[in-house]
């Protein structure tokens, strides 16, 4: 038979002692709570607990007890807890702690040199944890080779299907008018010196090696990039990736694996029809608007493309996908737990992506201008 809760009350010198017993829950009949007002005498100075007789407690014994820290508090009275449950304890220690919004640095005020600071130390923890994600997908590429790693295999056939087939009308559109641009604007200079058929080399050049992975890329960034960081992003604020874990899975191996390798395998092929199409739009441009004949135009562009430029295009645009989904998934699985913290991922997913498709392109022309290819 439980126990009924009482309270008493003993002091010693200007030491007032609680003493508990009996079962302080809320099933239990209603206790006799104490008098603060009364209890506390002027000259008391700290509170002591005694709970050597309590059977059992929950959250009104809690009750009991915050309302006495708070009377405390504001006579300046300490409190030993001591003699309470470690239980017990705990909780009023939780209970005590505030969750406190960061101070938000003024950096128009902290002058230049703290400013730069202040930028120096996020440019280098933004750099540490693109390493950490890079060596997390290392690891879950591995356990994917190994056979370890687990993801539902439809998941990677609709990631497929998004980054490619249903990329490719934006990517036509985008890449015939670049292509279309590109013809009118050298036709202009090349009429200059009578060289109009030099246009199909312009366009087939600048297509395959430079402007059909970059625009492909660019639109996959602000496309399917965006969408990645969306998309993880909102499941950082469901918790649906912290349940992935409590269920015993890789939260990569199951949501970045997929994303990163669809769009890795399908962006060289939207760069390759990226390249068609800008080819295709310089085409219109020199038989309606320079007179070139179909077969003149088609034969100068055979001539002036050769296979190592279609390389190199492939090449770029490898890179350019895994840079994409790197961003993407980077951007969502770091998310903040709000909704504006999902905007500021996707934003942030779209113009990192960009910012480093454009440094990689450079680097890359670079390096093939300098071995000759």
């Amino acid at each position: 038979m439980k126990k009924e809760c009482s309270f008493a009350s003993s002091q010693d010198q200007n030491t007032l002692c609680l003493h508990f017993s009996g079962s302080w829950t809320i099933h239990s009949k209603q206790c006799r709570q104490p008098d603060i007002d009364v209890i506390l005498t002027p000259h008391i100075t700290s509170i002591s607990y005694n709970t050597d007789e309590l059977t059992e407690w929950d959250s009104r014994m809690l009750v009991v007890l915050t309302r006495i820290a708070e009377h405390a508090a504001v006579h300046a009275i300490t409190i030993d807890e001591e003699g309470l449950p470690a239980g017990i304890r705990n909780l009023l220690q939780l209970s005590r702690k505030k969750v406190l919004a960061p101070p938000q640095d003024d950096l128009s005020d902290s002058g230049i040199f703290a400013s730069v600071g202040l930028q120096s130390i996020a440019f280098f923890q933004e750099a540490v944890n693109q390493l950490i994600f890079t060596g997390k997908i290392w690891l879950s590429y591995a356990r994917f080779y190994s056979g370890r790693a687990r993801f539902l295999k439809k998941d990677l056939v609709y990631f497929l299907y998004d980054c490619g087939p249903q990329a490719l009308p934006i990517v036509t559109l985008i890449a015939f008018l670049v292509g279309f641009t590109l013809a009118f604007i050298g036709a202009v200079q090349l009429q200059m010196f009578g060289a109009d058929i030099y246009v199909a080399n312009l366009v087939g050049l600048t297509m395959t090696r430079e402007m059909g992975p970059m625009m492909a890329a660019i639109i996959l960034a602000g496309r399917t990039g965006a969408a990645f960081a969306a998309q993880l992003g909102t499941m950082q604020v469901n918790e649906e990736i912290d349940a992935l874990q409590t269920m015993g899975l890789n939260p990569f191996d199951f949501l970045v694996l997929p994303r990163m390798t669809a769009l890795v395998i399908m962006m060289p092929m939207l760069a390759v029809w990226a390249d068609f199409m800008g080819v295709l739009g310089g085409f219109f441009i020199g038989i309606f608007s320079l007179d070139i004949s179909p077969v003149l135009y088609f034969e100068q562009t055979v001539k002036a493309i050769h296979l190592k430029h279609f390389m190199v295009g492939i090449i770029k645009s490898v890179f350019f996908g895994y840079i994409v989904a790197f961003c993407g998934c980077l951007k969502g699985m770091s998310c903040g737990r709000s909704a504006d913290a999902v905007g500021k991922a996707t934003t942030s997913a779209v113009v990192t992506s960009i910012v480093y498709i454009v440094v990689a392109d450079a680097t890359f022309t670079f390096f093939f201008n300098l071995i000759g290819i």
